[in-house]
Order: C-alpha cells, then sequence, then structure tokens
C-alpha cells in the first residue's frame, strides 16, 4: 500500500505524487487576478491616500489603472472600449447641433491680450538690441497662461521661423475636385419617405493603403522580393497625415463641417486602414473620388543613399557643433540647413508621397439599425490590442514578413529628432550626444505599432459636444444618481489632499490585499445598482449597466 504523503481537494496522494499535483495547482494570487477579471475589476489598482485636511484622518482609496490596452489590464480595456462605443453611439445620428458657436472674446480677454502685445514688443526689442530676454519670456508664457485660464482656447503663434512656404498647386498626377460652398452646419439632411416618416442617414467608411505588391489570404506577400517594404513603412509612419488630408479634401467635396469618429486598426498585411463612422451623408462615388485625389508630401531630406553605417559613424563634437564626419571631420548639415537646401532647389522632390489604396468601402448606415450596432462592435474590435497584437502571425512566412518590415523600420526616420538621420548623414532636430541610428526610441520603431504611431481613436472636435472626460463624467453622475447619491452636497473641493502611494514603499499594501478591496467594493457597489434600477427601472447613457457599474 502506497504511502500517502498529503491531500488535495479531500483526497488522499501518494508522497511522489504530491509535488506535480502541487505545481500544477493555480497560485492564490492568479486566483484572487482572476476573480478580479471576471468581475470587472482592475487588476492593477493604484493605491492613494486621501488626507482630510479639517479633520487630520488619512484613509486609502484604491482607483483603476486606466489601462487601454487588454495585455495590461482587460477590465480597464473593456471600460475603456465601451467608452468609446458609446461616444461614437452618441454623436453618429445627431439632428441638433451638438456645438454652439464661438462666444464673442469678453473684455478680461481683450485685455490681457494687448497686454500680451506689449510684451511681445518688449521681447522682440531686446532680441533685437542683444539684450536680456529671459525676463520677457516669462512676462509672456504667464500672460498665455493667463489667457488660457481666461478660457481662451490655444496659443498665440508668434514664431515664423518654424513655418517653411511649399506650393500649394496640386500634383498633376491627382483628379481636381470639386469644391462647394461652405454651409455652417455639422448634421446631416434629414430625408421624408412616402409615410412621412424622417430618416436621417450616415455613413460608415472604411480605408486602405496603397498595394506593395500581391499577397495571399494570410497577408503574405506572394514574392518577398519584390514587395516594396520601405514604401509600406512610409506610408505607415505618415498615415496620420494623409487621413487629416482626406477629411479636409472630404468636407470641401461634401460642403458642410463633416464630423466623423474613426479607428485605427492594421490589415493582415501589417498596413494601417481606418474605419470611419461619418455623420451625414454624399454621394458614394464623391466619397470615392476624394480618396482618389488625397495625397501628403512629406517634405524632409532625402534618406536613400546610407552614408554612415557599421562601425563608420558621426562623431559628437560638443554643442554649439553636433556631430561630424569620423574620416573628414565635416560637421553634418543642421535640420534647418538640410530644409534650407532642399527648398533653395528648384528641382526637390518631396520626401514620400503617401496615397489612399483604390478599395473604399462606403456603407449608409440608419440609427438605431442592427448594421449600426454591428459598426459600433467593428469600431471598437481590436480597441483593446495593440496594433502588432490585432493578428497574431501563426506561420514562419507571417513571422518572416513581420520580421523584413520591422528591419526596414529600424532604419526608417520616423520623425525630425529620430536618430536614424545619422544614418543619411543629416543632424537630427535638436541633435544631443549619445545619439546612434537604429536605436530611436520612438513608437513606430517598435514591434507592437508595425510602424503606425498615431492615435488609434480620431475624432472631431464637434461629434457630441463633449470631450471623452465629459462622457465618463456622465456615465458616472448617472450611477450616483441612480444610488441617490449626491456628490457634489456640501463638498468642500479643498479639504481634501490626495497623494499617490509608492508600490514599492514598505506603507504600500499588497497587490493582494488590494484586489481583494477592490472585488469587494465592486459587489457592495453593484448590489446598490441593482436595487436602485429594480426601483427606477432606469438604463445607463450609451452602455449596459455592467459596464456602468
Amino acid at each position: 500500500m502506497p504511502l500517502t504523503g498529503g491531500a488535495v481537494n479531500g483526497m488522499p496522494v501518494s508522497s511522489s505524487a504530491v509535488g506535480p499535483v502541487r505545481a500544477s495547482m493555480p497560485v492564490a494570487l492568479d486566483v484572487a487576478v482572476e476573480a478580479a477579471r471576471v468581475n470587472g475589476v482592475c487588476v492593477r489598482p493604484v493605491e492613494l491616500e486621501r488626507v482630510d485636511v479639517l479633520g487630520g484622518r488619512t484613509e486609502r482609496v484604491l482607483i483603476p489603472c486606466g489601462a487601454t490596452l487588454a495585455s495590461r489590464c482587460e477590465p480597464c480595456a473593456r471600460r475603456a472600449a465601451a467608452l468609446r462605443r458609446a461616444q461614437c453611439r452618441e454623436g453618429w445620428h445627431l439632428a441638433v447641433e451638438p456645438v454652439a458657436g464661438r462666444e464673442t472674446p469678453d473684455g478680461d480677454q481683450v485685455h490681457l491680450a494687448v497686454e500680451r502685445a506689449d510684451a511681445q514688443c518688449l521681447l522682440d526689442d531686446a532680441r533685437e538690441n542683444g539684450g536680456d530676454t529671459a525676463t520677457y519670456e516669462q512676462v509672456v508664457e504667464l500672460l498665455d497662461g493667463d489667457l488660457n485660464a481666461a478660457g481662451v482656447r490655444g496659443v498665440l503663434k508668434v514664431d515664423p521661423s518654424s513655418r517653411r512656404a511649399r506650393s500649394t498647386r496640386r500634383r498633376q498626377d491627382t483628379p481636381d475636385l470639386p469644391r462647394r460652398r461652405l454651409e455652417p452646419r455639422t448634421v446631416g439632411r434629414t430625408y421624408a419617405a412616402r409615410d412621412g416618416k424622417g430618416y436621417r442617414p450616415s455613413l460608415f467608411i472604411t480605408l486602405t493603403c496603397d498595394s506593395y505588391g500581391k499577397v495571399r489570404s494570410d497577408g503574405t506577400p506572394v514574392d518577398p522580393a519584390s514587395y516594396d517594404y520601405r514604401r509600406a513603412a512610409r506610408d505607415a509612419i505618415h498615415f496620420p497625415r494623409v487621413v487629416d488630408r482626406f477629411v479636409q479634401n472630404l468636407r470641401r467635396v461634401a460642403g458642410f463641417d463633416v464630423q466623423y469618429f474613426a479607428t485605427v486598426e492594421p490589415q493582415r498585411r501589417g498596413a494601417p486602414h481606418l474605419h470611419l463612422a461619418m455623420r451625414g451623408t454624399m454621394p458614394r462615388a464623391d466619397v470615392k473620388a476624394v480618396a482618389a485625389a488625397t495625397y501628403h508630401q512629406v517634405w524632409w531630406p532625402s534618406a536613400d543613399v546610407v552614408r554612415f553605417e557599421g562601425d563608420r559613424s558621426p562623431v559628437w563634437t560638443g554643442e554649439g557643433t553636433g556631430y561630424a564626419d569620423p574620416a573628414t571631420g565635416a560637421l553634418l548639415p543642421t535640420w534647418d540647413e538640410a530644409l534650407d537646401a532642399l527648398g533653395d532647389d528648384p528641382d526637390a522632390e518631396p520626401f514620400h508621397v503617401v496615397r489612399l489604396g483604390r478599395q473604399v468601402d462606403v456603407k449608409g448606415v440608419l440609427a438605431g439599425s442592427p448594421d449600426a450596432d454591428r459598426c459600433l462592435r467593428y469600431l471598437s474590435k481590436y480597441l483593446t490590442k495593440s496594433i502588432g497584437d490585432c493578428h497574431v502571425p501563426d506561420s514562419d512566412d507571417q513571422r518572416r514578413h513581420v520580421e523584413r518590415l520591422a528591419d526596414v523600420l529600424r532604419y526608417e526616420p520616423c520623425s525630425p529628432g529620430c536618430c536614424n538621420w545619422l544614418r543619411y548623414g543629416v543632424q537630427p532636430k535638436g541633435a544631443k550626444p549619445g545619439m546612434v541610428p537604429g536605436t530611436c526610441r520612438g513608437r513606430a520603431h517598435k514591434p507592437a505599432h508595425l510602424g503606425y504611431a498615431g492615435r488609434r481613436v480620431l475624432v472631431s472636435r464637434k461629434w457630441s459636444g463633449k470631450t471623452l472626460a465629459g462622457h465618463r463624467a456622465d456615465r458616472r453622475a448617472w450611477v450616483l444618481e441612480q444610488l441617490g447619491v449626491n456628490a457634489d452636497a456640501g463638498e468642500d473641493p479643498g479639504r481634501y489632499l490626495w497623494r499617490p502611494v509608492d508600490p514599492g514603499s514598505p506603507r504600500a499594501s499588497p497587490l493582494a490585499l488590494r484586489l481583494l478591496r477592490a472585488i469587494a467594493d465592486r459587489q457592495r457597489w453593484r448590489d446598490r445598482l441593482r436595487a436602485a434600477l429594480a426601483r427606477a427601472d432606469g438604463d445607463p447613457p450609451g452602455a449596459v449597466v455592467t459596464s456602468a457599474a
């Protein structure tokens, strides 16, 4: 009879089997994390201390980490995606203008602008006469802050040196577009049916990048040797710019201030493409014509000839001089000098021209229809994943395809300040010591982004009349209203002092304790909300109850 070495789940096991069985059992902390995930609780709650200035009492408060990627925190990522769906739904089929016209500047704002003008004149005089400009620069900065505090958006742009004039004449290889008079509206037209019912349709548009070579159904190129990886990398880096151009052209052709909610995700070949919900409608032929005529020219120095690589790299000579050729000692042209040389050359060609692909899908969508819900889910389908994780390679050909793209992106300049410019004989903008080609930390060079470093969600300013924080505040206010809690009743905003608790300090609570507290708090709030909903029979704004709890 074998000796029993212990018991698992109440059943005796032999001593020789205790080790393997115990090793297969889940770790206690993993169980707590899974319980948090199942209950929609942040798996990485942040601990804060709230100090009551008047009473002197200190208590610990847990807040969600706010991650938008499921690889970091799935519950927080799901809530962020649900909030984006609510934002899209609220602004897509509006019947009234969400944002009124701009307010007329008041007397205080005009007075501050006059003071700003006097300070600018004093600053310009000090610069011309070689005087001390530090004091005037500080005054200008303070006045800009006062203007923003007085309700003025943006800052006054007074530095013309950063602007470089380029011809706005359209390229001869793109068709011309009609330009209609712009109406001061953002909502679409209402169409009346025979039964007298009105309909206000909108559009769902899908844009892709251009072709770089034939690909198979899994996204891998048929002929990797002829596949244009360099153009694919540059298109991915500058894809946000061509999207901006598309929206500008769309507004000129549509004749009204087009509002949009768009998300960016990759195709299987790794190229980014755009799903765009547009409020209002216009002929599909016009949308496709706009896509065919949209392009963006990147006026940067050439990066087609490698001048320094391997052990032969530019050397740093000090502040004020920058990098030099290690063989001749000649200083490399600075970023501004390289752009000046490019502007003086009448035969200069743009560094890169980004175009949209021929595949343009345009679909009409009605409010409240199954298509509208389907498009909303499609817009947020990959928001909880990074660009590189949307399509995980499952074959050697797919892995090699991603590796080839990453190899090209490693040495491709992603911005004026990218250290890869040294490889092509140009000093990056704002050059500093220690820059080595191929080591840029920009998002475009990271495998998780596949060259695209822009925002995943693009929302126009007049989409719903509120920012994402405003939508989040609406959902919180709805929950508090259902619970009968008045969050602002007699609350002094200056009474409490908030300070973070360093996770590595001895005062920090262990992760297991934070998870257990967060799960208990979620259960208590959820029970109260369910009881309140049973009494009021209400629905949360833009989402289901479990997302708002």
